[in-house]
């Protein structure tokens, strides 16, 4: 039990660590098609989530997330987030400057939403192609592991299902308003002037402690209900 609990946190720390290279690849992507290279010239067009990798947000706090539980720190348990080094990104660069900086902004959060719906789409086929794949698919997102499937698909269902928390997990966490997660960005660019910079005044450590406990409880709001569709979906194909 122990083992397999371990497994599926190994599972669990690779496809953050893969969805947070998407996000990050999708913002320099988009920004490098609407007029600026600054992160393609940087290398941030890319999946290798080495260029991406921020020492706390992609390695320390998801590794107390997923890991903190084997060792009795299981006070963020559940809140499969993170974030990645930020994608630079010159405005000036852009045709129409506020409307392409959101269109950059909105590329990462856009892009965990496109993982969760291959995955979705995944689990469907195999809920509808394979003998009883319905119960083994709706087991999984009840957390459990069933028994006499052959691994390879026991994996596939599994990596889908965690694929669809950690990346609904993402799409809500970056566009909570709190810097610098994307949310923060897409506000400002509404903000009037005077607003603004009290907003950009904020302390990162201010930050931290919003995205930890105010963005933890949102999140968890947003989450379950999220979640309770897909099952939904899913139950009824």
């Amino acid at each position: 039990m122990q083992s397999s609990r371990f497994i599926i946190a190994v599972f669990e720390f690779v496809l953050l660590l893969f969805s947070l290279s998407v996000h990050e690849c999708a913002h320099a992507w988009m920004a490098s098609r609407l007029g600026d290279q600054t992160a393609r010239l940087m290398g941030r067009v890319s999946l290798n989530p080495m260029d991406h990798v921020d020492p706390i947000g992609t390695l320390l706090f998801p590794a107390l997330i997923i890991f903190g539980p084997f060792i009795g720190l299981s006070f963020f348990s559940g809140m499969l987030i993170g974030w990645a080094k930020p994608t630079p990104v010159i405005t000036r660069n852009f045709r129409k400057i506020v409307r392409d900086d959101n269109l950059v902004t909105l590329a990462g959060p856009v892009s965990n939403l496109l993982l969760v719906l291959v995955a979705f789409l995944v689990l469907t086929v195999i809920s509808v192609a394979v003998p009883d794949g319905s119960l083994l698919v709706l087991s999984s997102f009840s957390g459990g592991i069933a028994m006499g499937v052959p691994s390879g698909l026991q994996a596939v269902v599994l990596l889908c299902t965690l694929a669809i928390l950690i990346n609904l997990s993402l799409f809500f966490f970056n566009l909570l308003p709190i810097p610098p997660l994307d949310g923060s960005r897409i506000l400002r660019n509404m903000l009037p002037y005077n607003a603004l910079q009290v907003y950009d005044r904020i302390p990162i450590w201010v930050s931290y402690l919003l995205m930890i406990f105010v963005g933890g409880t949102i999140l968890m709001a947003l989450l379950r209900p999220a979640l309770g569709l897909v099952y939904f979906g899913l139950s009824h194909v």
